[in-house]
């Protein structure tokens, strides 16, 4: 079905590389698979079969020789809200959907629409994501107790205030030390796993110095199982599709959208000589993932960007190095899974809101937000409604928000100008009386957003002492349904008239159109003259 070049000439030293990067990468994705799960609302274990399942699929099946897949920072509101309003079994259901939505996505095309989404609208929804995972963890990093996940960003930060009595200081300390190890071991160790030692050291510190005083994985989750759980299929019920669908497309369209954009960046920083990614194919590979992924518990998946980047780093050259990282971590689940109940929230905590921070666009939001256009108005709703009503809603609304400003940009851009008319053409349609006949041309798209403007022309255009009109379309960009339609409209009142409507220049593509409608017919055959 997919033809695939990836693994052509692959040897020994190949997988040697593929080896090291898929370790490697296998080092971060553990703490960012249970950091996500929880983030999610859901078990630390599940964004580990995750991240084993789903790397694996997506590796195999998908389009990119670098891609790694797993849960992401991207998907956690959506996953928080499914999980807070239907529970973690309509969660399985809603990815087990999404993946079928991916899969037709990869067959109709729709990897060429991702690329029509605004830049403005995917930087206000992604730094708004980044917003609510950072605020998220304020919870966790000061140790708070009593506080119950809400659906909506406001409710959330009013517990937190109600709640700030509760501050726990060793909570604060285990979190403080996270942070430092983020921030100092890159300048001195830089290919030390930041986020494994940052997890590790604050977990030490916490078993040595102060047990029992603060909340683990343990004793809020009861620990990680050592093993993959057995295979069990949701039970999917019509009413279940009918309330679970569109936030299975929300999940769908968000991982459309992130895993092509993991795959471009992974192709800016391949090796020269190896081909680009296939966008079919890619999500085709990750619609197969998330239909496997929550029949094992699984939560939704996608491309992650920063991990497939450090693939890329580590040297990477083949997707074996993705199928190593989804081994290498289930054997830490087999031999290690238990150990993990020690881990501090408080540890968790700063490694989140690093992630939040590096995906936050600041300065693409900066940027947009300073050009003060249209622009700006769509980034500041979308990111707003992403944060203080739903992902879904915010994308709705900026991308209307983004077409409209477009037509408004658009309703200024065809011109209608009165050409000089050469001697030839008053001897030919004419008959050599100049008076008679006037010569105009379009420039600009003629579409249902400049339509109004153009019949509000008819009667310049249409003036009682001419005999004929000549129109050149050359520059006619587009012609909609509603143009051809008030050209029609011109064309009866100009017969009304007694006028005779002559079309020079009309592009191929705009002749096919008329055929279609039966303009051609109207205006007839021997008034045409390309």
């Amino acid at each position: 079905m997919f033809k695939d070049n990836r693994f052509q000439h692959y040897d020994a030293a190949s997988f040697r590389k593929d080896l090291i990067a898929g370790i490697t990468v296998g080092i971060v994705a553990i703490p960012l698979g249970m950091a996500f799960a929880i983030a999610s609302g859901v078990k630390p274990e599940y964004g580990i079969y995750t991240t084993i399942i789903a790397g694996f699929l997506v590796a195999l099946l998908g389009g990119s020789r670098y891609q790694i897949a797993g849960p992401t920072g991207a998907f956690i509101p959506i996953l928080l809200a499914i999980v807070l309003q239907y529970g973690y079994e309509e969660l399985l259901i809603a990815g087990f959907l999404a993946g079928i939505f991916l899969v037709i996505m990869s067959f109709v095309g729709v990897s060429n629409l991702i690329h029509f989404v605004p830049k403005s609208v995917t930087i206000g929804f992604t730094t708004g994501i980044a917003v609510i995972i950072f605020t998220g963890q304020f919870g966790n990093f000061f140790g708070l107790t009593g506080l119950e996940q809400n659906e909506f960003f406001h409710e959330d930060m009013i517990g937190i205030v109600k709640q700030f009595h509760t501050v726990n200081v060793y909570s604060i300390l285990i979190a403080l030390i996270g942070l430092a190890v983020i921030f100092i071991l890159p300048k001195i160790a830089p290919r030390v796993p930041v986020l494994l030692v940052a997890l590790l050291i604050p977990t030490l510190v916490s078993i040595a110095i102060f047990p029992g005083k603060v909340e683990t994985i343990g004793t809020t989750f009861g620990g990680i199982p050592n093993s993959l759980p057995p295979f069990r299929f949701p039970e999917i019920t019509l009413s279940k599709v009918v309330t679970l669908w569109t936030p299975a497309l929300v999940i769908a369209a968000l991982g459309a959208i992130e895993s092509l954009l993991s795959a471009v960046v992974a192709d800016s920083m391949r090796a020269e000589g190896t081909e680009n990614h296939s966008s079919k194919r890619e999500l085709f590979g990750q619609g197969i993932a998330n239909i496997v992924t929550p029949l094992f518990g699984g939560i939704p998946a996608t491309g992650a960007i920063a991990r497939t980047a450090t693939n890329i780093r580590s040297g990477a050259v083949s997707p074996i190095s993705g199928v190593i990282q989804s081994l290498f971590v289930l054997a830490f689940l087999l031999l290690f899974a238990p150990y993990a109940s020690y881990i501090p929230l408080a540890a968790m905590a700063p490694i989140l809101m690093f992630v939040a921070w590096n995906m936050s666009a600041r300065k693409a939001f900066s940027h947009i937000l300073s050009l003060r256009t249209g622009d700006t108005i769509v980034l500041l709703t979308t990111f707003l409604l992403t944060i203080f009503v739903n992902l879904t809603v915010a994308v709705q609304v900026g991308i209307l928000i983004a077409v409209i400003s477009f037509i408004r940009k658009m309703i200024n851009k065809l011109h209608i100008k009165v050409e000089k008319l050469s001697d030839v053409e008053v001897v030919k349609y004419g008959h050599g009386d100049a008076a008679s006949i006037k010569k105009y041309s379009l420039d600009g798209p003629l579409f249902f957003g400049t339509a109004k403007s153009f019949e509000d022309d008819y009667p310049v255009i249409l003036s009682d002492d001419i005999k004929s009109i000549i129109i050149d379309m050359a520059h006619v960009s587009v012609i909609d349904a509603t143009g051809e339609a008030v050209l029609s409209d011109l064309i009866d009142d100009a017969k009304d008239s007694g006028i005779r409507i002559i079309i020079k220049r009309l592009p191929k593509d705009k002749m096919i159109l008329f055929k279609k409608s039966g303009l051609y017919e109207k205006i007839g055959k021997d008034n045409f003259f390309m």
